[in-house]
């Protein structure tokens, strides 16, 4: 996808004053310029998706803090860097960076701090499937803002509120928090975050069955993160979009879509958006009647998500290689595998743990069946994590 000009030439010369200004730091020997600069940059840098080089620069600024002793800097680079690690699938070090920003920030009284942190780590949480930390995280975030009176942190934690009020099956919650976090941001007059808000509005209302309201979601928030030259931000709307169009039987569209989404998640190193638009490409080709592509999309999804540790996506693979298995004539390794993916649902308090019990009712399945070994009749056949 092509960044528009206007917000390719705004982003290069921003982030051109800024190496310039690191630059300049450097030859005055001034560190703490040089931390800054350093710091600033890798917010630039992940503003397009470039999420490796934001990275470096905010492990660069983390390590000139320390060797000057400037603890809120320090706070500050690690609560960046987390960011970064989240971005490109490494969750255990997001979490990591996020839990110590969150320990420097309380110890210096930093309440600002301690509530981007402590929504970050949010973040974190949710990704990797603890949903309840998760919401009391967010909680606690919006809380602080709320005493701050931080509106734009109040915004951001509603919106992160509702991701995780979603991905539990409360829908209404969802929407709701949602649509306050959209009047937020339209208040403010921050259009990345209104896509974002309109984005996940558009999840809540194609999970409650309204897909001409979600298509005009997906597409108003597509349409706002090109203007933006959000990379990131149109790769997860276009995705968004594909699935969709495989909810309602449009395969040919949906294929397209998700295609695209996965060469932009891959070029962006965005793993976690990788492995489910890997599921949902694998669902289109299975109900195309191509259960062997299916299985190949399904199997990279799965090695994607064990290796970040997204179980949510987890266990979407194990359940989509079920499907693949079942439709070759092999019930009790399909069996086998959606037990897998239940018990994951059900660990992480997923809605879509009634799908699987109800798959399995509808088989006859009553009791847990051997877990599949290595020698799996199908190819490339998952074991158990």
């Amino acid at each position: 996808m092509v960044v528009p000009a206007a917000a390719r030439t705004t982003c290069s010369l921003t982030t051109g004053l800024h190496q310039a200004a690191l630059a300049a730091a450097g030859q005055a020997g001034d560190r703490a310029g040089q931390a800054g600069a350093l710091n600033e940059l890798g917010f630039l840098q992940r503003a397009p998706g470039d999420f490796p080089a934001a990275a470096a620069s905010h492990q660069q600024a983390l390590d000139l803090y320390r060797a000057l002793g400037d603890r809120l800097g320090q706070a500050s680079a690690l609560d960046n860097l987390g960011r970064a690690q989240l971005e490109t699938g490494d969750y255990p070090a997001a979490a990591a960076s996020c839990q110590q920003a969150l320990a420097l920030y309380r110890d210096l009284g930093h309440r600002t701090g301690q509530a981007m942190a402590t929504g970050n780590l949010g973040i974190v949480q949710s990704l990797t499937g603890d949903y309840p930390p998760a919401t009391a995280s967010q909680q606690q975030a919006l809380g602080i803002f709320r005493d701050l009176g931080h509106r734009m942190g109040q915004a951001m934690a509603t919106g992160n509120l509702g991701e995780v009020q979603r991905l539990t099956g409360d829908y209404p919650a969802a929407a709701a928090s949602c649509q306050q976090a959209l009047h937020m941001f339209r208040d403010l007059g921050d259009r990345q975050g209104q896509a974002n808000a309109i984005g996940n509005l558009g999840l809540v209302q194609s999970m409650t069955g309204d897909y001409p309201a979600a298509a005009a979601s997906y597409q108003q928030a597509l349409d706002t993160f090109r203007d933006l030259g959000d990379r990131q931000g149109q790769a997860m709307a276009t995705g968004n979009l594909g699935e969709l169009q495989l909810r309602t039987g449009d395969y040919p569209a949906a294929a397209a879509s998700l295609t695209q989404a996965l060469g932009m998640f891959r070029d962006l190193g965005y793993r976690d958006g990788q492995a489910e638009v890997l599921n949902h490409l694998g669902k289109v080709l299975a109900r195309s009647g191509d259960s062997d592509r299916a299985w190949d999309y399904h199997a990279e999804a799965l090695a994607v998500a064990r290796e970040i540790s997204a179980p949510l996506e987890e266990a979407r693979a194990l359940e989509g290689l079920g499907q693949c298995l079942l439709r070759h004539g092999d019930p009790g390794d399909a069996a086998a595998h959606w037990q897998q993916a239940l018990a994951i649902y059900e660990r992480i308090g997923a809605p879509d743990a009634r799908r699987i019990r109800e798959a399995l009712r509808q088989y006859g399945i009553t009791t847990a069946p051997s877990p599949p070994s290595g020698e799996s009749r199908q190819r490339g056949a998952p074991t158990a994590p």
